[in-house]
């Protein structure tokens, strides 16, 4: 069984390490390869040798280099590339993680040209078409083989949509693989002495999502009333360059707001682990803060992972400036829910995966 495994973004890598671990460690009984293929949909300086590195995840095989564009240029440039690539390194499966536009133009390609696909993190849905992402998973899984699932909650999503059962699998979160399997080399970034914070004494914020960081006055009032109602707490921001322009026209001063650049995954989580707590707009943050024991408030009307909420220590706080107050409070009164770990949730998905695989198809 020889897999062509699909990274685009640097969550996408992060996924797909331990999947690759996974193979490693059952090639050796097993008839099983695999090649990776780097869309080169972002490009990010963290991504360097040290990332790699740090993560243990193998350089890529190829880098297609489909950065840049608008979502369709940088849809069509995926799939031109990754055409010519697939037709000159023909596999039993393609293999494609989460949601980004890399996900879905590969599987349409991979498709087209008679290759099945597997997709791991498939039936996750926000419900909101508003979402590009949204837009990736329907597509993709539209068109998937072999469904690997994260909860209950995107097994319910696939099965409402007509896939059977026999084609899902419940498997656990493959993120989590990454936390756990890195959890004991996470390192206490120099900035947390250059600005004097203490542990259990500042929030983590991150802010990506357009409607939240495109439009300067909606930046200004949610930075507005998180650095008025987070008490003696300090805030890091580590801000992307993109948003940082726009807060560069906003002329706030806040001497608890502490703006850095983003950051590598060993520090940036060394951050979250000792947070007072997160506040994000982001999906994956809020599974490492569930495992993590981090109380985590999501500045969004919707979630595709209402598991981290349901069990987890994630609300869906939404954008209204009381609701985002009365969270805040509870999280420095000490008042905020404990949680637990969902289900299967435990560092072993990647093994599962493979185990599967290896028995099924």
């Amino acid at each position: 069984m020889h897999i062509t495994i699909i990274a685009g973004t640097r969550p996408n890598f992060i996924k797909v390490g331990p999947i690759i671990h996974a193979i490693n460690r059952a090639k050796q009984d097993n008839n099983i390869s695999y090649r990776l293929v780097h869309t080169g949909q972002h490009y990010d300086k963290k991504m360097s040798d040290s990332f790699f590195i740090d993560l243990k995840i193998p350089h890529p095989d190829v880098n297609l280099s489909c950065g840049g564009g608008t979502q369709a240029e940088q849809t069509a440039a995926i799939m031109i590339a990754f055409e010519k690539e697939l037709t000159e390194n023909p596999c039993d499966f393609v293999l494609v993680v989460g949601d980004v536009t890399s996900t879905m133009a590969c599987t349409i390609v991979a498709k087209k040209m008679n290759t099945k696909v597997i997709h791991v993190e498939s039936g996750i849905r926000s419900f909101d078409m508003s979402m590009p992402e949204e837009i990736n998973r329907l597509v993709t899984d539209s068109l998937t083989d072999v469904f690997f699932t994260t909860s209950e909650f995107a097994n319910t999503n696939l099965r409402n949509e007509g896939v059977p059962d026999h084609k899902v699998h419940f498997v656990g979160n493959v993120m989590i693989d990454s936390l756990m399997d890195n959890i004991d080399n996470f390192t206490k970034p120099l900035l947390v002495t250059e600005n004097n914070l203490l542990e259990k004494a500042y929030f983590v914020l991150t802010l990506h999502r357009p409607s939240n960081v495109d439009n300067p006055e909606n930046l200004r009032n949610l930075l507005t009333t998180i650095l008025q109602n987070v008490g003696n707490n300090k805030v890091l921001f580590p801000i992307h360059p993109r948003t940082l322009k726009v807060f560069n026209t906003l002329n706030l001063h806040f001497d608890n707001l502490i703006i850095v650049e983003p950051l590598g995954y060993l520090e940036f989580n060394w951050l979250v682990k000792n947070a007072k707590g997160v506040i994000t707009d982001s999906g994956g943050i809020t599974e490492e803060t569930t495992v993590l024991g981090v109380p985590c408030m999501t500045l969004r009307e919707n979630t595709e992972r209402p598991e981290t909420c349901s069990v987890g220590t994630n609300e869906l706080v939404g954008l209204n400036t009381t609701d985002i107050i009365n969270a805040l409070d509870k999280i420095v009164s000490g008042n905020w829910k404990k949680g637990a770990i969902p289900e299967k949730w435990d560092g072993k998905t990647s093994d599962r995966i493979v185990k599967i695989l290896l028995e099924n198809y």
